[in-house]
């Protein structure tokens, strides 16, 4: 069991690790593609010469407020957080959220790190929790110099974040970002966000404090245990606090732009439950209920799978054209100000851009364009056609097969009508570029190019794991039906061998029980019907036992037969009232019942047993009170409720009691005849029927024993018809009736028995002994006949035995054998049927009851 539970937890902890894999990838491809949208941003913005004037020529309110509403209105285009310019000193002079409470305007940020980077570099980057917001962000920033070089000013934009952590909510990983020094500051669980994942140092917490970043923000640690280090397949750590609480299968990825490190973790419940099914199914109990819940389980969890790699796959793509289509609209205007002259506008974004006239004369280009097509210098130079650059790529085969000069008039063509398009064109190295084109307003174009092929890589891995996936559950499924067909098939041979097994004990006892009822019947001495009646009740009690046996084995084998009605429970009430009234009065205790005129839907002969055994085990265990049968409504149901003054059942042993041959000490000591079989087969009984048995008991006070089930239709009862039978023996005085039977002892004892009656009896042990006495005798007024004869069954000898005396007596058939097709195919006969072992009582009524029903005909 231990090596079952270690393989398939070890198994399912490499499954899940090569699927967190691809996904930590996309998650930050995600993240750095919308940074990227944004980045150049400020580098476009600081080339506004209006910003140059107002660091150099000094700053009116006039301009001031120009400059806070060309903010504004540029912020509201761009989408971003905040835009603001700062001076040479770090205050701020000018701010897109000027008009607000929490503006940034006048407020020195010269201790923010985005702003000291720019002393030894043109660009800044920092996130952080916004001093006069308080409101986090990632914080870009670009150098405003003079022509010497000397700092004047700075411009900075500030990104939201938490619309990635919002998309974040929707995977079903935990996804962290941290920063350089451990402190998790975006999280799609908000429990882990501002926690530190490695105790921060002296030098750390003053840094921290200097820069204000995380403001009043209490840095929490986190406080986990290394189970194990898988190697490139992550950590998998346990984790005790409340909210994160949890076992993980933790993997990292560096973000080395960002210097962040982005981590997935997933939750390994699923990792612990499928080792607990491994024990189970290698301890070999319930075979079947356990592969068959295998079977649900990983059919649900494959779909769960299957089912959430389609839809990131979705929620990744509409990410990536969204952005796309920011960084578009992000490139137009870069080229506008490309196409005024600003040629730096360009250098900055991560995208090949090449800029047109209104003549088809390139006007500007980046050298990420220049990287992606390998052109020469001498190629690529202000006023040249745009034709040349085209037909110089056409002629090495990069605009596609075919002929150069039409690839290239199209193209031009393209240009000329100023019609935006779109398109992906795989090159012969295996590189996919998307090519997107738009026009410029006053004429002119604008050609993108962008290198995806890494996003193609990724979709392809996201579908070829989804298929392998789709292979991996039809292979599991085959595997897990052939196992249940096995775990079936054992079943059934369990259940023939039991009932086998008991048919054989029920032979001796249905004999027994026959002689000891024949010898009662002839004594008179007080002291021997006492021994008698002992013998009865210990075969009475033996018969219980077999009975309860066989009656589980067939529930547990789901061949039990049900015959569900509406019915209503008054008169169940009155019958078992009447019953046990007697045996409650023999022990001095008050047996009570409350009328209803409820009607319920279910099986009678399997709710009377239910009841029964409610009622005996409450009048066997209380000595002193009383018992109380009764019901209450719960809604569309009916709870049925037997309470008792018994000495109650402790807590601790309420689901004891319902297992086979358990009773509690105390129990055996005050109960007699009890044989534990009783409640577990209640137990069974009820879930067969979708009923609910439930227990409430108090130590030294009592106990309440309740079944629930659904209320029925009072217009769909149908009374069954009385049947009126003889009340003394003299229909039975003088009748010829045959016992065929192959067990010598029950004909012996069936012989003594009916002749008691005043039967007169013959007996024949098979087809061939009873063919010879029918040879020379006329048929029976009644016969009773066994079922099994060895290789024949009992209609076979019938057969054998009505064609001797051409006619056919009426039948009563005997079997040990509980096969509701047995009893069916009796009933659609017209003959008699009982069980082994027989009960005298039950025999002589159906005599009467059929030789009645003989003499009527």
């Amino acid at each position: 069991m231990y090596l079952a539970a270690q393989e398939a937890g070890n198994r399912l902890l490499r499954e899940e690790a090569a699927q967190m894999r691809p996904h930590l990838s996309l998650y930050a491809s995600a993240l750095e593609g919308h940074i990227e949208h944004y980045r150049a941003l400020p580098a476009v913005l600081a080339l506004d010469p209006d910003l140059h004037t107002a660091l150099t020529g000094g700053l009116n309110s006039e301009r001031q407020r120009g400059l806070n509403r060309k903010l504004e209105s540029v912020n509201g285009v761009a989408t971003t957080s905040t835009l603001t310019l700062l001076d040479a000193a770090g205050h701020c002079i000018a701010a897109s959220n000027w008009s607000l409470p929490q503006s940034n305007v006048g407020h020195d940020y010269s201790f923010r790190p985005y702003f000291r980077q720019l002393a030894h570099q043109d660009d800044g980057s920092f996130y952080g929790v916004g001093h006069t917001t308080g409101v986090p962000g990632y914080f870009l920033s670009k150098a405003l110099r003079e022509t010497s070089g000397k700092l004047i000013g700075a411009l900075v934009i500030k990104l939201d974040l938490r619309d990635i952590e919002r998309q974040w909510l929707h995977n079903t990983h935990t996804v962290l970002v941290t920063d350089p020094n451990g402190v998790v500051f975006l999280a799609s669980n908000s429990a882990w966000r501002y926690r530190v994942l490695a105790p921060l140092t002296a030098n750390q917490r003053s840094e921290l404090e200097a820069t204000q970043q995380f403001a009043s923000q209490s840095l929490r640690p986190v406080h986990g245990r290394l189970i194990e280090n898988l190697g490139d397949d992550g950590r998998r750590i346990q984790f005790d606090e409340p909210g994160i609480a949890g076992d993980y299968l933790w993997q990292s990825l560096p973000l080395a732009r960002e210097g962040w490190t982005l981590h997935a973790l997933d939750n390994m419940r699923s990792g612990t439950a499928v080792a607990r099914v491994a024990e189970l199914a290698a301890a070999g109990i319930w075979l079947s209920a356990v592969f068959l819940a295998l079977f649900l389980r990983q059919r649900m969890r494959t779909a769960r799978l299957r089912q959430r790699s389609r839809e990131e796959l979705e929620e990744l793509v509409r990410q990536h054209t969204a952005a796309l289509r920011t960084a578009q609209d992000s490139l137009v205007q870069a080229a506008s100000l490309a196409n005024l002259g600003q040629v730096e506008s360009l250098e900055h974004l991560p995208q090949g851009v090449s800029v047109v006239d209104a003549q088809l004369r390139l006007t500007a280009c980046n050298r990420r364009y220049v990287e992606l097509f390998r052109l020469p210098s001498d190629l690529i130079r202000t006023g040249r056609p745009i034709e040349d650059i085209l037909r110089h790529n056409a002629r090495r085969g990069l605009m596609g097969p075919g002929d150069p000069e039409e690839a290239v008039r199209r193209r031009i063509e393209h240009l000329r009508a100023g019609h935006p398009y779109r398109f992906e064109r795989e090159r012969p190295d295996g590189t996919v570029l998307e090519i997107r084109g738009n026009p410029l307003p006053g004429g002119g174009f604008v050609t993108s190019y962008a290198d995806i092929t890494s996003y193609k890589s990724a979709a392809r891995d996201l579908r070829t794991l989804a298929t392998t996936l789709e292979q991996r559950v039809e292979q599991r499924t085959q595997e897990l039906q052939e196992a249940k067909r096995d775990a079936e098939r054992a079943n059934r041979s369990k259940t023939r061998f039991v009932t086998a097994a008991v048919h054989d004990l029920q032979q001796p006892l249905n004999a027994a029980r026959m002689f000891v009822s024949a010898v009662r019947d002839r004594l008179t001495e007080p002291e021997s019907l006492q021994l008698a009646r002992n013998v009865e009740d210990s075969l009475a009690a033996q018969d219980t036992i077999l009975s309860g046996l066989l009656d589980i084995s067939r529930l547990e084998s789901g061949t039990m037969p049900t015959h569900v009605r509406d019915l209503p429970i008054a008169a169940l009430f009155e019958a078992l009232t009447r019953d046990f009234r007697i045996l409650a009065q023999a022990k001095e205790l008050e047996l009570r019942c409350f009328k209803t005129l409820a009607v319920v839907r279910s099986d009678e002969a399997l709710l009377r047993r239910i009841l029964q055994n409610f009622l005996s085990n409450a009048i066997r265990y209380t000595r002193r009170g009383g018992v109380l049968l009764g019901c209450r409504r719960r809604g569309d149901c009916l709870r049925i409720e037997v309470w008792d003054t018994g000495p109650g059942i402790p807590e601790c042993h309420w689901q004891e009691i319902f297992e086979e041959f358990r009773r509690l000490d105390d129990a055996v000591e005050q109960a007699e005849g009890g044989t534990g079989l009783g409640l577990a087969i209640v137990d069974r009984i009820a879930r067969l029927l979708g009923h609910t048995v439930a227990l409430r008991s108090w130590v030294g006070r009592g106990s309440m024993f309740s079944l629930t089930l659904p209320l029925g239709d009072s217009a769909c009862v149908v009374s069954p018809p009385k049947a009126s039978l003889p009340q003394d023996d003299s229909v039975l005085h003088g009748r010829s009736v045959w016992c065929v039977d192959d067990d010598p002892r029950v004909r012996d004892a069936t012989r003594a028995l009916l002749e008691h009656w005043g039967c007169r009896v013959v007996t024949a042990g098979g087809a061939s002994d009873g063919a010879e006495l029918a040879a020379t005798s006329a048929a029976p007024d009644l016969l009773i006949l066994d079922y099994h004869f060895g290789k024949q069954s009992g209609p076979e000898v019938l057969r054998e035995l009505c064609a001797r005396w051409s006619s056919s007596p009426p039948i009563i058939l005997l079997t040990a054998e509980r096969d509701p097709a047995v009893e069916e195919d009796a009933r659609s006969r017209g003959w008699g049927f009982l069980h082994k072992p027989l009960r005298p009582p039950s025999l002589r009524a159906l005599m009467k009851q059929l030789l009645v029903r003989g003499e009527v005909h």
